[in-house]
């Protein structure tokens, strides 16, 4: 009676231990089955980028970090890759990033980077990335002299990289239209403040007397030459009293009572 209980115990743990291996194989069966959706994914999500996108990729980057007054235009050429360059196969999503801190300037750099299948380690590669920040400039259309007026004719806009405006220029026609040239300039030639005069002495120009309460005017000669926010003596033609008044626009003075 005791040896059947023993056999009978025996054959109870073999059972046990049958049911036990037989639970891991089904559920590394399962695990196996559950993982192979996620390894098709990762496979398929693994691809070559083209050159075009990296380009893509290094433009988006430097769109981000940027800055310029909406008056500007924002021109940004990345460097060209060699088509022969080897890229490997990576997974999504390929990173691109500023590969410093600095505010953008005019040459950048952008690390595009990714994990690959083909390698033990991130793969990256590094472009060069220019920037030129245009700027609305006036400009003159044909070459004018000394004594020239400005009409509207004569100027246009053309929009020119922030690194090459020297000096005090103007980024709307209507600030020089009827403005008188001292110096020559030529076809394309920025127009400065310098070469030119919103009143010009000897001009006829409207008197501005204006106060908290009333605004005067009248007419008179200017003394000297001047641009808009310049100091300048004039004089009153019917007074003929001499005053310091400011330039407000071609042809036009105020004086502060």
């Amino acid at each position: 009676m005791i040896a059947v209980q023993k056999t009978t115990k025996y054959k109870r743990i073999l059972a046990n231990q049958a049911t036990a291996f037989i639970m891991k194989i089904f559920l590394g069966s399962l695990f196996i089955t559950l993982l192979m959706p996620t390894l098709a994914l990762a496979a398929e999500s693994a691809t070559i980028p083209s050159i075009s996108t990296i380009s893509r990729l290094a433009i988006a980057a430097v769109e981000q970090k940027v800055e310029a007054p909406t008056k500007a235009r924002i021109n940004i050429t990345p460097q060209s890759l060699d088509t022969r360059v080897n890229l490997p196969n990576c997974y999504l999503p390929i990173k691109a990033e500023i590969a410093s801190d600095r505010a953008i300037r005019r040459n950048n750099t952008v690390k595009i980077s990714c994990n690959s299948p083909d390698l033990s380690y991130p793969w990256q590669i590094f472009l060069s990335v220019r920037v030129d920040i245009l700027y609305p400039i006036v400009v003159a259309k044909a070459t004018m002299g000394p004594g020239d007026l400005l009409s509207g004719d004569d100027i246009e806009i053309e929009y020119i990289e922030q690194t090459s405006i020297r000096g005090q220029q103007f980024e709307e026609l209507s600030q020089v239209v009827g403005a008188r040239l001292k110096r020559r300039v030529a076809p394309g030639q920025p127009i400065f403040a310098n070469q030119l005069c919103i009143v010009c002495k000897g001009d006829n120009v409207s008197i501005f007397a204006r106060s908290e309460n009333f605004e005067i005017k009248t007419v008179g000669e200017a003394l000297q030459d001047g641009n808009v926010g310049d100091k300048i003596r004039i004089k009153n033609s019917h007074s003929h009293k001499k005053l310091d008044a400011r330039v407000t626009g071609v042809g036009q003075v105020e004086v502060r009572m």
